[in-house]
């Protein structure tokens, strides 16, 4: 089976822990098997495997997000790189031409496209077979997956089916998000969540990519990328498509788009440092900064902390954060990477010269080999140890050393274990 997961997102809505390079799917809130932290990207591959081992499984991202994704899952995840964010539409017939051209499958077989984000259940994946079969039986245009809704929301889109006979469905029509009065009338008319999966052959989804372009391999569509449509697949395919089945999932299904619907899955009202005093009710914390945070007397709030930045919010409100956050000049102080990530502690600034960041090195991870030929470097280790190499030289790094690189000097930080340092950067004088 192919799977192509979707990872974009820009990161305003859970700002201040999210931002350009660190989508929701990257914010580790969620407790696995062993009680340790995972983030969704994690969470839903870790899930989809289990469900489905034999599946194929390519990302299609930006490049932004490529160092969080091979951080998160390891340097084995295959990717499909989008040469520049054109929505949707756009990142599937790339993945799909990915699939055909790179991958070697054939235009007959079925691909499974879905957000690499909900959070769900490994039955929600299990479907995937299902999906799959509807395909292959009706010989449809689309097969989706609607989740059986629990409550009137108006924060999802919502698919009608024409409940005859037996699963799949013949979709009747699609209404995007209504308002909650809409939404518990189409509940009761039978309407399902749209979760964004759905299923096609790989031959019908380049198909709809040559209507603008020709191409006849994987580089040549790369090439001519920037002419596709910048539009959503739901746009530009499936409101147009008359063939389109659905077929139903009873089981946990929510998309974690803000601040309320996050704080409702997480398996505790905090994360960590917090105390509570007073007397609070549906108030969710959620501290990745050293010094605690003391909430009092605050009900139905939510308040986040980190390196970006701090919100303060009642949790409906939270719902409305972006325009304000897209108002604000932000630059990304927590930024993960493939070797680990790093946090700003004091930002570049014109006239000062220098800049910090604390490093995070996991374990047989690697940094450079680099060169800096305007600025000398300064690493204090903290804790693990690391091997630096300048040029020829190999030098140890344990806890409390301290080594300077030169301007124009080639460098590389290799972790022998788990690692934390300081890096000082001073332009050149």
């Amino acid at each position: 089976m192919n799977v192509v997961l979707l990872s974009g997102g820009s990161g305003k809505r859970l700002w201040p822990l999210s931002n350009e390079v660190r989508s929701k799917q990257f914010l580790k809130l969620f407790k696995n098997g062993e009680g340790e932290y995972e983030s969704m990207v994690q969470r839903n591959c870790r899930q989809l495997a289990e469900a489905l081992p034999g599946a194929r499984v390519l990302i299609a991202t930006s490049r932004a997000q490529v160092p969080s994704l091979k951080n998160q899952l390891g340097g084995d995840a295959l990717l499909c790189v989008e040469p520049e964010r054109r929505d949707t539409f756009a990142a599937i017939v790339l993945s799909c031409a990915c699939l055909k051209y790179e991958l070697g499958r054939p235009d007959n077989e079925a691909v499974i496209i879905a957000p690499v984000d909900p959070y769900t259940e490994p039955g929600f994946f299990g479907s995937f077979e299902l999906l799959e079969a509807a395909l292959k039986e009706t010989g449809c245009a689309l097969a989706l997956i609607g989740s059986k809704p629990t409550f009137p929301t108006a924060k999802y889109g919502y698919i009608f089916p024409e409940r005859e006979g037996s699963e799949p469905f013949r979709v009747r029509e699609f209404k995007e998000k209504p308002s909650e009065a809409e939404a518990a009338r189409y509940i009761e008319e039978g309407a399902l969540w749209n979760c964004g999966v759905f299923a096609l052959t790989i031959g019908r989804a380049l198909s709809y990519a040559r209507k603008y372009i020709n191409f006849a391999s994987f580089a040549e569509l790369e090439r001519q990328f920037t002419a596709l449509p910048k539009i959503s697949f739901d746009y530009e395919v499936t409101e147009r498509e008359q063939d389109i089945r659905v077929i139903e999932f009873s089981g946990l299904w929510r998309d974690l788009g803000t601040w309320n619907t996050l704080a409702e899955a997480m398996d505790s009202p905090y994360y960590g440092e917090v105390v509570f005093g007073g007397d609070c009710e549906g108030t969710s914390v959620i501290n990745e900064l050293g010094p605690p945070v003391l909430v009092m007397g605050l009900k139905n709030a939510v308040i986040a902390a980190g390196p970006d930045g701090i919100i303060v919010s009642d949790k409906r409100e939270s719902s409305y954060i972006k325009p304000y956050v897209e108002a604000m000049e932000l630059r990304p102080q927590y930024v993960e990477k493939a070797w680990g990530h790093y946090v700003m502690i004091s930002p570049a600034r014109e006239g000062s010269g220098s800049s910090a960041r604390q490093l995070f090195i996991k374990k047989d991870r690697a940094i450079g080999p680099k060169t800096r030929g305007d600025r000398s470097l300064t690493f204090a280790s903290m804790s693990g140890e690391v091997l630096l190499k300048i040029g020829e030289k190999e030098l140890t790094l344990k806890a409390g050393d301290s080594l300077r690189v030169a301007p124009g000097e080639e460098y590389t930080l290799s972790a022998l274990e788990d690692s934390c340092l300081i890096e000082i950067q001073l332009d050149k004088t």
